[in-house]
């Protein structure tokens, strides 16, 4: 393996590392959760949000913008007065919350075998 080659692999996994830590953070995976659908505006994504956990606007704003950015939502703004915005997931966006979806159920399955090595990983470490 050439110099070359190290470069190009270590740029590939910092940018999926990147990827993951955006749709790992707190917002990311509900926002688009909850944008999935018809095309959604912000007042009501907001309110679809904060039926699962409070969130101000500053922060859905900052959030949408990264999602927008990356490729999983897309902005639409209406010229009228007051302004209108809508969002909706693109392919990007709905192909990814079909993963994150099957990683839900697949949590979900498998929750007694977390539970379990968490039990005894805990009965280890405090018998030591």
């Amino acid at each position: 393996m050439s110099l070359k080659d190290v470069e190009e692999s270590d740029d590939k996994y910092v940018f999926a590392r990147e990827i993951l830590a955006r749709l790992g953070d707190k917002w990311s995976v509900l926002i688009i959760y909850m944008a999935n659908g018809e095309p959604i505006r912000f007042t009501e994504l907001k309110r679809k949000v904060e039926q699962a956990r409070p969130i101000s606007s500053r922060v859905l704003t900052r959030t949408l913008k990264q999602l927008e950015r990356d490729g999983l939502i897309t902005r639409k703004v209406f010229p009228v007065v007051p302004p209108r915005v809508e969002y909706s997931l693109t392919q990007l966006g709905q192909r990814f919350l079909h993963f994150a979806m099957e990683i839900l159920d697949w949590t979900i399955e498998y929750r007694a075998d977390f539970e379990a090595a968490r039990e005894e990983f805990e009965a280890q470490t405090t018998g030591q």
